[in-house]
């Protein structure tokens, strides 16, 4: 079964620029089945504003054969190096919705043992271009639920240009996220997600759009001063 990773680290802005614009080639990396290479937004920032896009700060999604694969990455490669001094989680995969090419996206679902076990969710698309003032609107309220949510740990968006958009975030338990989702949160404003969801059902937003529920099995180093993110995890 293949191995699903997201990565975060801070660099200088040369670095970032570098790695940006030249995505690792999966034919270039042994183990590599596909990786999408983001600069890191705040979830819920004014649209033009310096905390909307970090460009010093680069998140990595990536599918993997195995793990022997990520770490002989992470120890050889020139991107690997660069990314083991940031902080990254290992995912096996539960459920999906929706399809996104390249990554091979398994149909069949799994549910975790206990439900108390923190969950990982990504969303991933592919934008219309004269959709994306409609998504702006319709999509910072869902940010701003999931980024002051009391069940996430950590949540952030990120971007690559010219119309990749992702999220990523870390639930303390799959209940949470599911409320959420469907608009059940004791918080204030609870619909917005669902809403959200019911107007990209009337009209898509998307070329292509998935949302991936995950296990998390380890996580490693260290983002923004924090260690131990996912909640019954050892800390390497």
């Amino acid at each position: 079964m293949s191995v699903f990773t997201y990565h975060l680290v801070k660099t200088d802005y040369f670095s970032a620029l570098r790695i940006l614009f030249s995505s690792p080639k999966s034919r270039n990396i042994p183990g590599l089945i596909h990786a999408e290479i983001m600069t890191v937004m705040t979830l819920g920032s004014p649209i033009f504003s310096p905390s909307r896009m970090l460009i010093r700060q680069i998140a990595v999604f990536a599918q993997w054969e195995d793990e022997s694969n990520i770490e002989n990455f992470l120890a050889k490669d020139s991107l690997g190096k660069i990314l083991s001094e940031g902080w990254h989680t290992r995912l096996t995969f539960m459920r999906k919705w929706g399809k996104f090419n390249k990554f091979e996206i398994p149909d069949e679902t799994t549910e975790s043992e206990n439900p108390d076990s923190p969950v990982v969710a990504v969303t991933i698309a592919r934008m219309k271009f004269l959709e994306i003032p409609r998504f702006i609107h319709w999509g910072r309220p869902v940010e701003k639920l999931v980024r002051d949510h009391p069940a996430t740990t950590l949540s952030l968006a990120s971007i690559k240009f010219p119309n990749t958009v992702s999220t990523f975030s870390i639930w303390k338990n799959q209940k949470e996220m599911t409320d959420m989702v469907h608009g059940h949160s004791k918080v204030p404003k609870p619909k917005r997600h669902a809403d959200a969801m019911k107007e990209r059902d009337r009209k898509d937003f998307h070329f292509e759009f998935t949302t991936l529920r995950f296990k998390p099995i380890s996580e490693f180093g260290e983002w923004n001063g924090q260690r131990n993110i996912i909640p019954y995890l050892k800390n390497s």
